[in-house]
Protein backbone atom coordinates (compact mmCIF):
# COMPACT_ATOMS: atom_id res chain seq x y z
CA UNK A 1 0.00 0.00 0.00
CA UNK A 2 1.88 3.25 -1.11
CA UNK A 3 1.07 6.17 1.16
CA UNK A 4 0.24 9.85 -0.46
CA UNK A 5 0.63 12.31 2.13
CA UNK A 6 -0.58 15.12 -0.26
CA UNK A 7 -4.28 13.35 0.59
CA UNK A 8 -3.45 12.73 4.38
CA UNK A 9 -2.23 15.94 4.95
CA UNK A 10 -5.02 19.23 4.73
CA UNK A 11 -2.11 21.88 4.25
CA UNK A 12 -0.80 20.45 1.08
CA UNK A 13 -4.89 21.82 -0.68
CA UNK A 14 -6.02 24.80 -1.22
CA UNK A 15 -8.35 27.07 -3.31
CA UNK A 16 -7.73 29.59 -5.97
CA UNK A 17 -8.93 33.26 -5.23
CA UNK A 18 -9.54 32.03 -1.54
CA UNK A 19 -7.16 32.96 1.49
CA UNK A 20 -7.44 30.16 4.61
CA UNK A 21 -5.67 30.63 8.01
CA UNK A 22 -4.65 26.79 8.47
CA UNK A 23 -2.12 25.10 11.47
CA UNK A 24 0.71 23.49 9.73
CA UNK A 25 2.28 20.35 11.82
CA UNK A 26 5.71 19.84 12.62
CA UNK A 27 7.18 17.53 9.00
CA UNK A 28 10.40 15.96 8.08
CA UNK A 29 12.22 17.71 4.37
CA UNK A 30 15.56 17.17 2.46
CA UNK A 31 16.95 20.79 2.34
CA UNK A 32 19.50 22.70 0.73
CA UNK A 33 20.31 25.97 1.35
CA UNK A 34 21.50 28.82 -1.37
CA UNK A 35 21.13 31.98 -3.17
CA UNK A 36 20.25 33.54 -6.88
CA UNK A 37 17.90 33.55 -9.75
CA UNK A 38 16.62 30.06 -9.67
CA UNK A 39 16.13 30.53 -13.62
CA UNK A 40 20.44 31.22 -13.95
CA UNK A 41 22.23 30.28 -10.62
CA UNK A 42 24.30 27.11 -11.34
CA UNK A 43 23.52 26.48 -7.37
CA UNK A 44 20.06 26.03 -7.79
CA UNK A 45 20.52 23.68 -9.92
CA UNK A 46 22.87 21.57 -8.02
CA UNK A 47 20.73 21.78 -5.39
CA UNK A 48 17.79 20.47 -7.37
CA UNK A 49 20.45 17.54 -9.40
CA UNK A 50 21.24 16.50 -5.25
CA UNK A 51 17.58 16.61 -3.83
CA UNK A 52 15.66 14.61 -5.97
CA UNK A 53 17.77 11.57 -6.63
CA UNK A 54 18.21 11.58 -2.66
CA UNK A 55 14.27 11.68 -2.19
CA UNK A 56 13.91 8.86 -4.65
CA UNK A 57 16.56 7.11 -2.74
CA UNK A 58 15.29 7.54 0.66
CA UNK A 59 11.77 6.13 -0.89
CA UNK A 60 13.04 2.96 -2.31
CA UNK A 61 15.18 2.37 0.29
CA UNK A 62 12.47 3.23 2.57
CA UNK A 63 9.88 0.60 0.51
CA UNK A 64 12.48 -2.48 -0.01
CA UNK A 65 13.97 -2.35 3.49
CA UNK A 66 10.77 -0.87 6.00
CA UNK A 67 8.12 -2.09 3.66
CA UNK A 68 6.69 1.33 3.51
CA UNK A 69 6.03 3.08 0.31
CA UNK A 70 4.95 5.91 -0.12
CA UNK A 71 4.58 8.48 -3.46
CA UNK A 72 7.40 11.39 -3.68
CA UNK A 73 6.02 14.58 -2.56
CA UNK A 74 6.73 17.66 -4.56
CA UNK A 75 9.13 20.68 -4.53
CA UNK A 76 8.54 22.96 -1.88
CA UNK A 77 10.91 26.01 -1.56
CA UNK A 78 11.38 28.99 1.23
CA UNK A 79 12.30 32.28 -0.08
CA UNK A 80 13.35 35.01 1.36
CA UNK A 81 15.35 38.24 0.71
CA UNK A 82 16.83 41.86 2.79
CA UNK A 83 14.21 43.65 1.33
CA UNK A 84 10.74 41.65 0.54
CA UNK A 85 9.74 44.17 -1.90
CA UNK A 86 11.97 41.80 -4.44
CA UNK A 87 8.65 39.51 -4.14
CA UNK A 88 6.02 41.71 -4.74
CA UNK A 89 6.95 44.72 -6.64
CA UNK A 90 10.33 44.73 -8.00
CA UNK A 91 10.55 41.01 -8.25
CA UNK A 92 14.45 41.04 -8.46
CA UNK A 93 15.66 37.08 -8.31
CA UNK A 94 19.04 38.04 -8.38
CA UNK A 95 18.55 39.18 -4.57
CA UNK A 96 16.71 35.40 -3.41
CA UNK A 97 17.82 33.30 -0.82
CA UNK A 98 16.09 30.03 -0.76
CA UNK A 99 15.79 26.81 0.71
CA UNK A 100 14.62 23.73 -1.43
CA UNK A 101 13.04 21.38 0.21
CA UNK A 102 10.80 18.33 0.09
CA UNK A 103 8.73 16.27 3.05
CA UNK A 104 9.74 12.81 3.43
CA UNK A 105 7.55 10.85 6.32
CA UNK A 106 9.11 10.86 10.10
CA UNK A 107 9.90 6.92 9.90
CA UNK A 108 13.10 7.99 7.92
CA UNK A 109 15.94 9.14 10.47
CA UNK A 110 19.73 9.76 9.43
CA UNK A 111 21.04 6.64 8.76
CA UNK A 112 18.54 6.02 6.28
CA UNK A 113 19.63 9.57 4.66
CA UNK A 114 23.55 8.18 4.84
CA UNK A 115 22.65 5.10 3.60
CA UNK A 116 20.79 6.62 0.44
CA UNK A 117 23.84 9.09 -0.06
CA UNK A 118 25.90 6.34 0.52
CA UNK A 119 23.86 4.57 -2.50
CA UNK A 120 24.31 7.47 -4.78
CA UNK A 121 27.71 8.06 -4.36
CA UNK A 122 28.38 4.38 -5.50
CA UNK A 123 26.18 4.57 -8.17
CA UNK A 124 27.17 8.25 -10.00
CA UNK A 125 30.83 7.38 -8.87
CA UNK A 126 30.93 10.92 -7.36
CA UNK A 127 30.28 12.47 -4.01
CA UNK A 128 26.43 13.15 -3.57
CA UNK A 129 25.69 16.88 -2.01
CA UNK A 130 26.83 17.21 1.02
CA UNK A 131 24.35 20.60 2.01
CA UNK A 132 21.58 18.17 1.36
CA UNK A 133 20.63 17.55 5.42
CA UNK A 134 17.45 16.13 7.09
CA UNK A 135 15.30 18.26 8.73
CA UNK A 136 11.90 18.90 10.94
CA UNK A 137 10.61 21.93 10.04
CA UNK A 138 7.47 23.50 11.96
CA UNK A 139 5.38 26.36 10.76
CA UNK A 140 2.43 26.45 12.44
CA UNK A 141 -0.05 28.93 11.84
CA UNK A 142 -0.10 30.44 8.54
CA UNK A 143 -1.87 31.95 5.79
CA UNK A 144 -2.26 30.17 2.18
CA UNK A 145 -3.96 30.54 -1.57
CA UNK A 146 -3.59 28.42 -4.23
CA UNK A 147 -1.72 30.19 -7.22
CA UNK A 148 -3.04 29.34 -10.64
CA UNK A 149 -0.62 30.40 -13.91
CA UNK A 150 2.86 31.70 -14.05
CA UNK A 151 5.23 31.98 -11.19
CA UNK A 152 6.32 35.96 -12.46
CA UNK A 153 2.53 36.40 -11.95
CA UNK A 154 2.57 35.68 -8.08
CA UNK A 155 2.90 39.49 -7.52
CA UNK A 156 -0.21 40.90 -7.04
CA UNK A 157 -1.84 37.60 -4.62
CA UNK A 158 1.57 38.05 -2.52
CA UNK A 159 0.41 42.00 -1.78
CA UNK A 160 -2.86 41.39 -1.09
CA UNK A 161 -1.99 38.79 1.35
CA UNK A 162 0.69 40.54 3.21
CA UNK A 163 -0.73 44.02 2.93
CA UNK A 164 -4.89 43.34 3.04
CA UNK A 165 -5.54 39.64 4.40
CA UNK A 166 -2.90 39.37 6.92
CA UNK A 167 -3.27 42.73 8.51
CA UNK A 168 -7.37 42.61 8.40
CA UNK A 169 -7.07 39.42 10.13
CA UNK A 170 -5.26 40.37 13.24
CA UNK A 171 -2.03 38.54 12.36
CA UNK A 172 1.88 39.67 11.31
CA UNK A 173 4.04 37.60 9.24
CA UNK A 174 7.03 36.02 11.02
CA UNK A 175 8.32 33.40 9.18
CA UNK A 176 9.67 32.70 5.26
CA UNK A 177 7.28 33.37 2.38
CA UNK A 178 6.81 29.46 0.99
CA UNK A 179 5.96 27.55 -2.01
CA UNK A 180 4.52 24.27 -2.75
CA UNK A 181 4.68 23.52 -6.89
CA UNK A 182 2.18 20.72 -7.32
CA UNK A 183 2.84 20.90 -11.10
CA UNK A 184 5.92 19.94 -12.78
CA UNK A 185 6.93 23.34 -14.53
CA UNK A 186 8.46 20.78 -17.74
CA UNK A 187 5.43 19.39 -18.46
CA UNK A 188 2.81 22.08 -17.62
CA UNK A 189 2.10 25.30 -19.72
CA UNK A 190 2.75 28.11 -17.76
CA UNK A 191 -0.85 29.22 -17.25
CA UNK A 192 -1.42 25.76 -15.66
CA UNK A 193 0.58 25.64 -12.87
CA UNK A 194 -0.40 25.21 -9.90
CA UNK A 195 1.40 26.48 -6.33
CA UNK A 196 0.18 26.83 -3.18
CA UNK A 197 1.57 30.35 -1.69
CA UNK A 198 1.87 30.33 2.41
CA UNK A 199 3.36 33.08 4.67
CA UNK A 200 3.51 32.06 8.57
CA UNK A 201 1.99 34.27 10.47
CA UNK A 202 1.26 34.93 14.74
CA UNK A 203 -1.68 36.69 16.14
CA UNK A 204 -1.31 40.41 17.01
CA UNK A 205 -0.26 41.40 20.65
CA UNK A 206 -4.13 41.00 22.17
CA UNK A 207 -3.78 37.51 21.02
CA UNK A 208 -6.76 37.69 18.80
CA UNK A 209 -7.22 36.11 15.36
CA UNK A 210 -10.13 37.44 13.37
CA UNK A 211 -12.57 34.50 12.36
CA UNK A 212 -11.98 33.70 8.57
Amino acid sequence: MKTDFKKQIPEYTAKPGEFAVVSVPALQFLMVDGHGDPNSAQEYKDALAALYPLAYALKFLSKTDLGQDYTVMPLEALWWADDMASFTDARDKSRWDWTLMTMVPDWLGAEHMERAQETLTRKRGRAVLKEVRLESFHEGLSVQTLHLGPYDHEGPVLKEMHNSFIPKKSLTMTGRHHEIYLSDPRRTAPGKLRTILRQPVAAKKDGRVSPQ
